[in-house]
C-alpha cells in the first residue's frame, strides 16, 4: 500500500513539472508554427529570437548573418490544416504582447542600423582629396536625402525643435536667435508650422531680413497643405499688398476665414473686427460674438493668478505732440532715492519691474530684490508682493506656497489688502492651507472694501459662481464691474458671459462683444505692439510699420493709428510711392477713427479737407471735426471747424460761431492760446473791412477800376516816393564847424598858443580849490613872465573847465600851487 501511494505521488510530480515546462515553453509546435511561422516541417518548436524575420521576404531585406541560419517558414496550406484548440488561444493570449513588443523594438533596431549603413555609404562616395564644385540643386537633393534619413530614424525631433523654438520665443528672457536656429532646423525635417513661423518671421523682420516675395511662395506652398498659419499669412499679403500680391480684400477675408476654421487666432479676431464694422463683409454682431469669444476664452484660461500681461499702448501720435519724460530717467531717479534708502522708491521700482513698462522689460528678479528691500524696512506693500511672486512663480524664481503664506500673513496683519487678497486666494484654492471659503470670504471682502482689484474679482466670482455663498448675479456684476475700472482682464471676461448670456441682466450683443474684444487684445500676442514701438525707437521703421500693419489687421486701434502715423510722415519705404502711401494711410486712420479716436477724426477730416487719398469733401471733413469736437473736446477739432466756419467751407458762412469755436480751442487746451488769438485778429480785421463796406466811405473798395486801368503809372509814383524816403533818411549827417587853430611859426610863439590851455588849467584848478579850500585860497596866483589873459578868455576857460576830463582835472589839480602851468620846461 505504501508502495502504491509513492506511485501515486511520483506520477502527480510528473504531471505538474511537465504542465510547468509546457507553460514555461510556450505555445506547442502547431502554435508555434501558426503564430511565428518559424517552426519546421517535423511541428518541433523553435525558441524566437528577436530580430528574426517571420516571412521569407522579410528575411531577405535584414543583411546579417543571422538571416542565413534561420530555418525557413511552413507553408499557408500546413497552418491552415491544424486546428485550433482552445489551449492554443489561451497560450497564444500570454505569449503575443511579449513577443509582438520584441518583434517591434527588433524591427526598429535593425532599420536604425539599415539606415545609417546607408548614410555611412552615401559619406563614404564622397572624395575628399577632390575639391569639385557642385550645383545649389546637387547640394540641396543630397541634403535632403541625409535628412529624409535621419527623419526615418527619429521621427519626432522636428517636433520637439518647434515645441522648445516656440517656448523660447514665448518667454522674454531667452536668446531668439537660438529660437529661429530650431526653427530652421525644424523647417529642415519639413515641419509644416515651422515653416510657417520663418515666412512669417521674414514678413515681418523678426531676427531676419526681409523677403516678402519668398514668403509668398512659402505660404502658397503651405496652404496646399493646409496650414492655418499659411491662410493667414496670404490673407495679410493680400490686404497690405506686399509679396507681389495687389492689394485684394475678397481674396484676404476667403484666406481669413479659413485660417479661422483652422482656429488660428489672429485670423479668428480679424474676422471678429471685420464682422464688428462691416469690413468687406455685412455688420453682424453675432458672428463677430462668436469670434471674439472664442479668442476671449483662450486667453482667460491663461491666466492664473496675476492680472495677465501688461500691455503698453503707445500712440506715436500724442507722444510726437506731448513728449513728456523718459521712462529711463524716471527710473534713473527713483534707483538713486531707492539705493539711498528710500522705502517708497524701492516699492515703485519693484512694482515696475513686476508688471513691465513702456521702456522697461518684466524682471521679476530684479522686484524680487527691490521688494525685499522694502520688506527688510517693515514696509507691508513689500510684504505683500513677496507673497505674489512666490504664490505666482516665474522663470527666475521658484513658487513656494509656504513661503508665500508667510509673506501674506504678515502684510495682512498690517492690514494691507494686496496680502488680505492673497490669504483669501490660498485659503480658497487650498494652496499650503487647508480649503476654507468663510475664511476665504472674509479675506477678500476685506481687500475689496479697501478697493483692491483682486479682492473685488474673487468676490465677484463667488458670487458668481456660488462657492461658499449663495449665487447673487447683482453682486456678481457689482463687483465685476469694480474690477474693471482698474483694467483686471478676467473682469472683463465675466462681464462678457453675463452680457453675452443675460445673466442677471438683459442679453447685449454689443456689449459682450466690447468686453470680449478687450479681452482677445490682452493675449500674449499683442507683446507685437511693444516690439514695433522699440524697432520704431531703434530707427527700424519698415519693420515697426510692418508689425503695426499685421496688428491694424485684427483690430488694434492703437496699430491702425501708428501705421498711418509713420506713412503720413513719409518714413516707410516698402512701397516707394507716395501716393499709394496717402491711400494705405487714409484707410488705417477712418480704421481707428471709426474706433473712437478723435485725433485719428481729425486726422482723417485733413485728408478730405486736401484731398489725400481720397476726393476733396469739405462736407464729410466738417462732420468728422464736429465728431471730435462734441464727444472728444478735441482742441484742434475746434479750431478747424471754426476756421470753415470762418471760411464758409462745407458750411455757412458765420463769424460769429466761428469766434466761439475759437474760444472753445482756447480754453479746452492751454497750446491753442496764440493761434486762437491770431485767428480772432484776423476776424476782426475782416469784421472790420465788412463795416467799411456798409459805411459812406465803401467808394474805397470800388477805386479798383480805375486802378486797374492806370496800375503801371501808379507803382512808378510809389516807387519813386519809397526811393526819395530812404535817400532822405540815409543822407550823411553834418557837424558844425569849429575854428582851426593857427600853426605856429616859430619857438617864440609857444607861450602864446599855449596860453589857453594854461588858462584852461588855471580855471579847472581854481574851480577844484574853492570846493576844496577856504574863500580866501581861491585867488589864481599870476607869475609875472606869464602873459596877460583878458577878462573874455578868463571867462570861456572858466565856463569849460566843467567839462573837462575827470584825469585832466585831477593833474592840473596836482601841480604844486607855486608852479607857472605856461612856462616851457628845460627841454622845451
Amino acid at each position: 500500500m505504501i508502495k502504491a501511494n509513492k506511485w501515486v505521488c511520483l506520477l502527480v510530480m510528473l504531471l505538474v513539472l511537465g504542465l510547468q515546462a509546457e507553460e514555461l515553453q510556450g505555445p506547442t509546435a502547431d502554435a508555434a508554427g501558426s503564430s511565428t511561422g518559424l517552426g519546421t516541417g517535423t511541428g518541433t518548436a523553435t525558441p524566437t529570437l528577436p530580430g528574426e524575420a517571420s516571412t521569407q521576404a522579410e528575411a531577405d531585406e535584414v543583411t546579417t548573418a543571422e538571416t542565413e541560419s534561420r530555418v525557413p517558414a511552413e507553408s499557408n496550406e500546413r497552418k491552415a490544416a491544424k486546428p485550433k484548440d482552445a489551449t492554443e488561444f489561451a497560450t497564444r493570449s500570454k505569449v503575443m504582447p511579449a513577443a509582438l513588443l520584441e518583434r517591434l523594438w527588433a524591427d526598429s533596431v535593425m532599420r536604425q542600423h539599415k539606415l545609417k549603413a546607408e548614410i555611412a555609404r552615401i559619406e563614404a562616395q564622397r572624395q575628399p582629396t577632390e575639391v569639385s564644385e557642385q550645383t545649389p540643386e546637387q547640394i540641396e537633393g543630397k541634403h535632403c536625402k541625409i535628412l529624409q534619413l535621419l527623419d526615418l530614424i527619429n521621427p519626432f525631433p522636428a517636433q520637439t525643435m518647434y515645441e522648445n523654438a516656440m517656448d523660447m520665443l514665448a518667454k522674454p528672457h531667452t536668446d531668439k536667435r537660438v529660437a529661429f536656429t530650431l526653427l530652421k532646423k525644424a523647417a529642415a525635417f519639413n515641419h509644416l508650422k515651422a515653416r510657417a513661423e520663418l515666412a512669417w518671421a521674414v514678413v515681418l523682420g523678426h531676427w531676419m531680413d526681409f523677403d516678402f516675395n519668398h514668403a509668398a511662395d512659402e505660404f502658397e506652398s503651405l496652404v496646399n497643405e493646409g496650414v492655418p498659419e499659411a491662410h493667414m499669412g496670404l490673407g495679410f499679403l493680400y490686404s497690405a499688398g506686399v509679396g507681389g500680391k495687389n492689394v485684394s480684400q475678397p481674396l484676404a477675408l476667403i484666406h481669413y476665414t479659413l485660417a479661422a476654421l483652422g482656429d488660428n487666432t489672429l485670423a479668428q479676431m480679424a474676422m471678429g473686427y471685420r464682422y464688428l464694422y462691416g469690413i468687406n463683409v455685412p455688420i453682424s454682431c453675432e458672428k463677430a460674438l462668436i469670434q471674439y469669444k472664442r479668442v476671449a476664452k483662450k486667453v482667460a484660461s491663461k491666466i492664473t493668478f496675476a492680472n495677465g500681461p501688461i500691455v503698453h499702448r503707445v500712440r506715436l501720435l500724442d507722444e510726437l505732440e506731448n513728449p513728456g519724460s523718459d521712462e529711463t530717467e524716471i527710473v534713473d531717479y527713483y534707483q538713486l532715492l531707492a539705493d539711498k534708502g528710500d522705502v517708497q522708491s524701492q516699492v515703485g521700482l519693484g512694482q515696475l519691474y513686476y508688471q513691465g513698462g513702456k521702456a522697461i522689460q518684466q524682471d521679476h528678479q530684479k522686484a524680487l530684490e527691490y521688494f525685499t528691500q522694502a520688506a527688510n524696512a517693515g514696509n507691508a506693500i513689500g510684504f505683500a508682493f513677496l507673497g505674489k511672486l512666490y504664490l505666482e512663480g516665474s522663470e527666475q524664481i521658484k513658487a513656494d506656497n509656504d513661503t508665500a503664506l508667510k509673506y501674506f500673513s504678515k502684510a495682512s496683519e498690517m492690514g494691507d489688502p494686496v496680502g488680505q487678497s492673497g490669504l483669501g486666494l490660498m485659503y480658497l484654492k487650498g494652496l499650503g492651507v487647508p480649503k476654507d471659503t468663510i475664511k476665504a470670504l472674509s479675506y477678500f471682502t476685506q481687500a475689496a472694501d479697501q478697493g483692491w482689484v483682486d479682492g473685488q474679482l474673487q468676490l465677484g466670482n463667488m458670487y458668481f459662481t456660488g462657492n461658499g455663498v449663495k449665487a447673487d448675479y447683482k453682486l456678481a456684476f457689482k463687483y465685476f464691474n469694480l474690477a474693471t475700472q482698474s483694467g483686471h482682464v478676467l473682469a472683463y471676461y465675466n462681464l462678457g458671459v453675463m452680457n453675452a448670456y443675460g445673466m442677471g441682466m438683459l442679453r447685449s450683443c454689443p456689449a459682450a462683444v466690447e468686453f470680449f474684444k478687450t479681452v482677445s487684445e490682452r493675449g500674449r500676442w499683442s507683446s507685437r505692439l511693444m516690439h514695433a514701438y522699440s524697432d520704431y525707437k531703434k530707427n527700424r521703421i519698415d519693420k515697426a510699420y510692418m508689425q503695426y500693419s499685421l496688428m491694424a489687421e485684427v483690430g488694434y486701434e492703437v496699430a491702425q493709428s501708428n501705421a498711418a502715423f509713420l506713412l503720413d510722415r513719409e518714413e516707410v519705404h516698402v512701397f516707394n510711392d507716395r501716393h499709394e502711401d496717402l491711400i494705405r494711410a487714409f484707410y488705417y486712420w477712418k480704421r481707428a477713427a471709426g474706433q473712437g479716436y478723435s485725433a485719428a477724426q481729425v486726422k482723417l477730416g485733413d485728408y478730405y479737407y486736401y484731398g489725400w487719398g481720397t476726393a476733396t469733401d469739405f462736407e464729410t471733413a466738417a462732420a468728422l471735426y464736429r465728431k471730435a469736437s462734441e464727444q472728444q473736446y478735441n482742441a484742434q477739432a475746434m479750431f478747424n471747424l471754426g476756421y470753415m466756419h470762418e471760411q464758409g467751407l462745407g458750411m455757412k458762412k458765420d463769424w460769429h460761431l466761428a469766434k466761439r469755436l475759437y474760444d472753445l480751442a482756447a480754453e479746452t487746451n492751454s497750446d491753442a492760446k496764440v493761434p486762437v488769438a491770431l485767428a480772432l485778429f484776423k476776424l476782426q480785421m475782416l469784421a472790420k473791412i465788412e463795416s467799411i463796406k456798409e459805411s459812406p466811405y465803401r467808394f474805397i473798395f470800388y477805386m479798383d477800376e480805375n486802378i486797374a486801368a492806370n496800375w503801371d503809372l501808379y507803382m512808378i509814383t510809389v516807387l519813386t516816393l519809397l526811393l526819395g524816403i530812404i535817400m532822405y533818411m540815409r543822407r550823411p549827417f553834418q557837424q558844425p564847424d569849429q575854428p582851426a587853430a593857427a600853426p605856429p611859426d616859430d619857438i617864440a610863439a609857444a607861450p602864446v598858443n599855449l596860453a589857453p590851455v594854461g588858462a584852461e588849467a588855471a580855471a579847472v584848478a581854481g574851480a577844484e580849490g574853492a570846493v576844496r579850500a577856504p574863500p580866501a585860497a581861491a585867488t589864481i596866483p599870476q607869475d609875472s613872465s606869464a602873459p596877460s589873459t583878458s577878462a573874455a578868455a578868463f571867462a570861456t576857460a572858466a565856463a569849460n573847465a566843467n567839462a573837462a576830463p575827470e584825469g585832466a582835472s585831477s593833474s592840473t589839480s596836482a601841480a604844486p600851487d607855486g608852479a607857472n602851468v605856461n612856462t616851457l620846461g628845460p627841454t622845451d
